[in-house]
């Protein structure tokens, strides 16, 4: 499946359904849904996109996930049995993260705030320092593991998958997401190549 710029463009300010199986192990938390995520209603879904290759070499998931044409079930069921949710920290597309206001990564924060408090993952994990930043007031937050505002839950900055993150190799962020899924419970092994 392919989109034109017009048909892409026709998904602006739409949101994704947050993904979260019960139970909720680890929660992807990322910027906001791109256009493309927004057409096709999968998390992550712009070829190009590093988070499945990541879960794949991190061995996360068995197979490489490809939701460029949206999920297959064989492929959500990867993630569902696993216990592994995404979010957003903005639920709403837009074709950049610069284009988000203050305003909205101050009400995504309250928005998760709610929704981790309701379903208590064991891990959360926010893909991207800068959202994190904006979104919880911690300008001077860096990488890694946070000092968690939720009890019983942790909490994790990781680097964003975006092709456009030129300082995070495929590596690094396969490295980074298994750590995170270790910590969550989730079991990992190394892929078949």
């Amino acid at each position: 499946m392919g989109f034109t710029r017009a048909e892409l463009d026709s998904y602006r300010d739409r949101t994704v359904p947050d993904l979260l199986p019960a139970p909720l192990r680890l929660l992807f938390v990322g910027i906001n849904p791109g256009l493309w995520t927004a057409a096709t209603g999968a998390h992550f879904a712009r070829p190009g996109n590093r988070f499945y290759p990541a879960l794949y070499r991190a061995g996360i998931t068995d197979t490489l996930v490809d939701a460029a044409d949206g999920y297959d079930p064989a492929d959500l069921d990867q993630l569902l049995s696993r216990g592994i949710g995404i979010s957003n920290v903005c639920p709403r597309a837009t074709a950049r993260a610069d284009e988000l206001t203050r305003d909205e990564f101050h009400e995504g924060a309250q928005r998760l705030d709610a929704l981790i408090r309701e379903k208590r993952p064991v891990v959360v994990a926010v893909l991207g320092i800068t959202a994190y930043r904006a979104a919880f007031d911690r300008p001077k937050a860096t990488a890694g593991k946070q000092e968690s505002p939720w009890p019983g839950t942790e909490l994790y900055v990781a680097p964003n998958p975006s092709g456009l993150n030129a300082h995070s190799s495929l590596d690094d962020l396969a490295r980074t997401y298994g750590e995170i899924a270790r910590a969550a419970g989730i079991a990992t092994h190394v892929p078949e190549v």
